[in-house]
C-alpha cells in the first residue's frame, strides 16, 4: 500500500522499530467479524445453530471472526432475523467496554450506521433509554434500520447537532459513547478511499471538530456517570490530546480503568501535552499487533452524585381513541403494551416507553416502537413490531428452517405456500421473526418491508 508521505513520517515517529511490522500488515487482508445480538439470543444458543466457521474475538465475548471466502453472513436468513451485526472486530471494543447497566439512560452521540448502538441496546435489553443520534439525516436512516432489525423498542433516534442536545439534556445521561468523527487512519486497510482522502490538514480539522462535540457532550453526563471516547485513528492530536482537552472542561472528570486485552497497547503519556500519567489507562489497538484494525478507546468518569436519579420521562403522550381494528390486533398478541402509552401520529401507531423524555423541537426519526399503520377499516402491523416480537408472542406462525427455499423467497418479497390459518401470520426462521405475511387459503401474501428485501 502506498501511503501519504507525511503520514508515513508521522507513523515512523510514533512506532519507531515497529514501523516495518505496521507497514507489512497493510498488505494483508483485513479481518471480518459478527457480533451476536444477545437481546435475541445468547452466545451459547447461537453457537448451537451457527452455520459459519467462527473463531472468538478475544476482547469481545459476543464477537467472532468469520472467513469471508467461506461464509457470507450478510446473505443468511439469521442476519435478517437480527441475530447478529456484521462489524469489524476492533470496532466492537467501545460499546463492549462502556459499562451499560439495565435501566440506564444512554447516549450514542455519533451513532450511524448503528454498530455500537445495537450493542448498547442489547445491554439495556428493553430497559431504560437509548438516545441514538447522528447529525446526518441520511446516515441516521441506516441507524434506524439497524436498530429496528435488532428489535429495539426503547430507542429515541434523532438527527441533531450536539449543541441542540446539550440544551435539552443537561446532566441527563448515565452513560455516553462518543465514537468521534476522525481522520480514519486506522481504517486504511479497510478502505483505500480513506488513504486517498488523507492529507496533512486532516488531524487538525478533525481535532477541532472533536473538541466542539466534547464541549457539548460533557454537559450531558450525569455526576457519577461514565463516558467512552473512541476513534479509529492513530493521531495523538485526536486521541491523547483530545482526552486532555475533555478533562480540562470539568474538574470532576478523570480517566477510569477498564479490563484491557493483553495485546492492546496503552495510551502514551509522552504523546500528550500535560503528561497525565492516567493516560496509560486508555487503549490503543494497532493492526500489526492484533487481528483487527486501528482504534483508540478511553473511559472517563464524572465524580459526584446526581440528584436526577429517576428514569421516568416527561414525554407528553397525545391521547387519542384507538381504532377497533388496532385494538383487536394488539389484543391478539401475547405481548402486552400499556394502552396509556400508545400514541397515534399521522395514522401511525407508536408505543412510547415511560422512560422517554419530551422531544419537542428535536428532529426525530423514531420515538419508541412503531407498531403499525391505521388504514380504513384495517390495521397493518409494522416490520419493526415483527422484529420486536418472539415467536411465542403471536399465535399464527409460519416457521421455516434456515435451509427451506421459502425463506429466501420470502426475503425477496415473493409469495410462498404455507399451511397456517387465514389472516396475519408472523414469518419466522427457526423460530426467530423475519416479518409479516397474510395467509389466504394456503398462500402467504408477502408483507416483508420492500426496503429490507434480499437482493
Amino acid at each position: 500500500m502506498i501511503l501519504p508521505e507525511i503520514f508515513e513520517q508521522n507513523m515512523k515517529e510514533l512506532l519507531g522499530d515497529e514501523y516495518p511490522s505496521y507497514e507489512a500488515c497493510l498488505d494483508k487482508p483485513m479481518f471480518h467479524g459478527i457480533r451476536i445480538n444477545t437481546k435475541k439470543i445468547s452466545v451459547e444458543d447461537f453457537l448451537k445453530i451457527n452455520p459459519f466457521d467462527l473463531k472468538p474475538v478475544p476482547w469481545c465475548e459476543n464477537g467472532f471472526y468469520f472467513d469471508e471466502k467461506k461464509d457470507k453472513p450478510s446473505k443468511h436468513p439469521y442476519y435478517y432475523a437480527g441475530l447478529y451485526y456484521i462489524q469489524e472486530p476492533s470496532a466492537m471494543t467501545p460499546a463492549n467496554i462502556l459499562p451499560v447497566e439495565k435501566g440506564d439512560r444512554v447516549l450514542d452521540i455519533c451513532a450511524a450506521p448503528g454498530g455500537k448502538s445495537t450493542e448498547l441496546a442489547a445491554k439495556l435489553d428493553g430497559t431504560g433509554l437509548l438516545v441514538s443520534n447522528d447529525i446526518s439525516a441520511s446516515r441516521a436512516k441506516a441507524l434506524l434500520k439497524n436498530l429496528e432489525v435488532f428489535g429495539v423498542e426503547n430507542a429515541l433516534i434523532i438527527s441533531e447537532a450536539p449543541y441542540k442536545l446539550s440544551e435539552r439534556f443537561f446532566e441527563y445521561f448515565d452513560k455516553i459513547l462518543i465514537d468521534a468523527p476522525c481522520s480514519g487512519e486506522g481504517m486504511f486497510r479497510k478502505s483505500i478511499s480513506m488513504v486517498n482522502a488523507w492529507d496533512e490538514t486532516k488531524n487538525q480539522s478533525f481535532s477541532d471538530l472533536q473538541r466542539q462535540i466534547l464541549d457539548d457532550v460533557v454537559k450531558m453526563l450525569k455526576p457519577g456517570g461514565k463516558l467512552l471516547y473512541s476513534t479509529c485513528t492513530f493521531s495523538p492530536l485526536e486521541n491523547e490530546k483530545s482526552i486532555e482537552y475533555l478533562l480540562s472542561l470539568d474538574d470532576r472528570l478523570s480517566i477510569d480503568k477498564f479490563d484491557m486485552y493483553e495485546e492492546f497497547d496503552t495510551g502514551h503519556v509522552e504523546w500528550s501535552d500535560t503528561q497525565n500519567p492516567n493516560l496509560v489507562n486508555s487503549a490503543r489497538i494497532w493492526p500489526h499487533k492484533v487481528d483487527g484494525e486501528g482504534h483508540f478507546v478511553c473511559l472517563v468518569k464524572k465524580d459526584g452524585h446526581s440528584t436526577n436519579s429517576s428514569n421516568i420521562g416527561d414525554y407528553p403522550i397525545k391521547k387519542s381513541k384507538l381504532p377497533k381494528e388496532a385494538e383487536e390486533f394488539l389484543s391478539s398478541l401475547n405481548k402486552k403494551f400499556d394502552t396509556g402509552r400508545l400514541e397515534i401520529s399521522t395514522d401511525k401507531l407508536y408505543y412510547i416507553p415511560d422512560t422517554f423524555p419530551s422531544v419537542r423541537g428535536l428532529r426525530i426519526l423514531r420515538c419508541g416502537l412503531y407498531l403499525g399503520e391505521i388504514k380504513k377499516n384495517r390495521f397493518e402491523p409494522s416490520q419493526s413490531l415483527a422484529m420486536n416480537l418472539t415467536s411465542s408472542d403471536f399465535s399464527n406462525i409460519v416457521n421455516l428452517s434456515a435451509d427451506d427455499d421459502r425463506v429466501i423467497k420470502y426475503l425477496k418479497g415473493e409469495t410462498i405456500e404455507a399451511d397456517e390459518k387465514n389472516g396475519w401470520a408472523l414469518v419466522c426462521v427457526d423460530s426467530f421473526p423475519l416479518g409479516w405475511g397474510k395467509m389466504n387459503n394456503g398462500i402467504l401474501k408477502n408483507k416483508y418491508l420492500p426496503g429490507w428485501r434480499l437482493m
